[in-house]
C-alpha cells in the first residue's frame, strides 16, 4: 500500500510527529499527541490543513503562532526534515510497511469517532488495511498466566472465527497472544495493536504466513522500531477497545497493571463498547471488581449457539435487569407483590454471585435496603439456588444446582 510518495498531509504529520527512530530527546523533539492536537486546533482555526505548512505562505503563519506549549522555532525545524522523512519512508517501503495520518481517508473512523483528539496522530502498519474497519472482539488480559486461561483464551478465539467473527489483541505474551494465535490458526482473522517492535513482528514466523493471506494486521502508534516502554503499553490499550464492537478481559490483576488500567479506562469513557469479564471460581480479584465497576459476565461455555448472538444478548440482558431493578427497587411502586419483586430481582443478584459477595456489598450494588437484600438472599438459599458461605459470611452462586444462563 506504500509508496515513496505519501499525501501531503500525512508528509506534515510525520515531520512534526515522528521520531524517525532516533532518539526523541534529540532536538528538535518531535511533537506529542497532545501538542500536535494544540496545533491541529489552530489549523482548523486558521482554516489550514497540516499540508498547508508545507507552503511557504502556511510557514509564514506558522511564524506568528501564540500557543504557549508550541515554539514556532521548533515546528519551522521540525518540518525541515525532510531528508529523514525521505529515507525513513523508503526503509518502511522496503519492510512492507505502510503508514496513515489521522487525516488519511484509510484511516479507521473508529478511533476518531470514539476517541476524538485521544486518536494517535500516526499509525504505522503492516498487513490488509481493510481489517482495521471491520470490529470484532478485543481480546486482554496479564502476560504471565497458566496453561488454564491459555486454554480458555484460545478456545474464546477459536469459537470467534468459526462465527466470523475478529479478534483485536495486543500482541503481548499471554492472554495476547493466546488469542491472536487461537483466531488465525481456526482460518479468522485479527488486528494485533503493538506498543513496539512493529518491524519485528512482523517478519515474525508466527505472524508472517497469516499477514501474507491478508487474515493479520498489525498496527502501532509508535515508532516501528521503538521498544518496549511501560507508557506506551498503557497508552495503546484504548486502541484496542476502539477498534472493537466487545471486549473480553479474561484475567486482570487488582489496581495494577496495562489490562487492569485500559479495562478501568473503556468502562468509564467508552461507553458504547461493551466490556465482559471472565467469571469463574478461578477467576481473578481483579475480575471480579472489573465486574463491580460495571463489565459484565461472558457468556459461559459451552457457546452451542453463536457467540456473536450470546454477547449481542448478554449486553442487552443486563442492561434490561439493571433499568428493571433501579424500577421495582424506588419506594414509589409499593404495589407490586413481594413475591413478584424476588423473582424480577433473582436473575440479577445470581449474575452479581458469580464470585462471592456479602450482603452489604451487594445490597450497595443495587441499591436497596440491607434487610430487603437478606431476605432475598435468605429466600434463594432455602431454594438451593444460592450458597452461604462462612468465616466470613458471604453468598455465591449454587453451580451444582443452579445452571441459570447468564443470558
Amino acid at each position: 500500500m506504500l509508496n515513496h510518495v505519501l499525501p501531503p498531509d500525512t508528509q506534515a504529520i510525520l515531520l512534526l510527529c515522528a521520531s524517525f527512530g532516533q532518539n526523541r530527546q534529540i532536538e528538535p523533539q518531535p511533537l506529542n499527541l497532545s501538542e500536535y492536537n494544540f496545533l491541529a486546533d489552530w489549523l482548523r482555526e486558521n482554516q489550514m490543513r497540516p499540508a498547508d505548512l508545507l507552503e511557504s505562505i502556511g510557514k509564514e503563519k506558522l511564524q506568528k503562532i501564540t500557543i504557549n506549549k508550541l515554539d514556532s522555532d521548533r515546528l519551522s525545524a521540525l518540518l525541515e526534515r525532510g531528508m529523514m522523512l525521505s529515507l525513513a519512508v523508503e526503509k518502511w517501503t522496503n519492510q512492507g510497511l505502510w503508514v496513515l495520518g489521522r487525516s488519511d481517508t484509510n484511516y479507521p473512523k473508529r478511533l476518531k469517532q470514539r476517541l476524538k483528539h485521544s486518536a494517535p496522530a500516526i499509525l504505522y502498519g503492516v498487513g490488509n488495511i481493510e481489517l482495521l474497519s471491520l470490529g470484532g472482539l478485543a481480546i486482554l488480559g496479564s502476560r504471565d498466566v497458566d496453561d488454564e486461561i491459555v486454554g480458555y483464551t484460545r478456545r474464546v478465539a477459536q469459537n470467534i472465527a468459526v462465527q466470523g467473527m475478529q479478534v483485536i489483541s495486543g500482541g503481548a505474551r499471554g492472554v495476547d497472544q493466546a488469542a491472536m494465535l487461537g483466531v488465525l490458526d481456526a482460518g479468522g482473522t485479527c488486528v494485533g495493536v503493538l506498543a513496539d517492535s512493529l518491524t519485528k513482528t512482523a517478519i515474525s514466523s508466527k505472524y508472517r504466513s497469516s499477514i501474507q493471506e491478508g487474515r493479520l494486521t498489525l498496527i502501532s502508534s509508535y515508532d516501528p522500531e521503538a521498544g518496549f516502554n511501560t507508557g506506551n503499553a498503557m497508552g495503546r490499550n484504548k486502541y484496542i477497545y476502539a477498534l472493537a464492537d466487545y471486549a473480553l478481559v479474561v484475567n486482570s490483576s487488582f489496581g495494577k497493571g496495562g489490562t487492569w488500567a485500559g479495562a478501568v479506562e473503556a468502562l468509564s469513557r467508552l461507553q458504547d463498547i461493551p466490556v465482559f469479564v471472565r467469571l469463574h471460581p478461578t477467576a481473578s480479584e481483579g475480575n471480579q471488581q472489573l465486574h463491580n465497576q460495571g463489565a459484565k459476565p461472558f457468556p459461559p461455555e459451552p457457546w452451542n449457539d453463536s457467540l456473536r448472538e450470546l454477547l449481542v444478548k448478554a449486553a442487552s440482558w443486563v442492561e434490561t435487569k439493571e433499568t428493571q431493578i433501579e424500577t421495582i427497587t424506588q419506594e414509589t411502586i409499593l404495589d407490586i407483590h413481594p413475591p413478584d419483586i424476588y423473582q424480577a430481582v433473582l436473575p440479577f443478584i445470581l449474575n452479581h454471585l458469580q464470585q462471592p459477595k456479602d450482603a452489604k456489598s451487594l445490597a450497595e450494588s443495587l441499591d436497596v435496603r440491607l434487610s430487603q437484600m437478606q431476605d432475598w438472599l435468605n429466600k434463594a438459599v432455602s431454594e438451593g439456588k444460592v450458597k452461604k458461605i462462612n468465616r466470613p459470611v458471604a453468598y455465591v452462586v449454587n453451580q451444582s444446582i443452579t445452571q441459570l444462563s447468564l443470558l
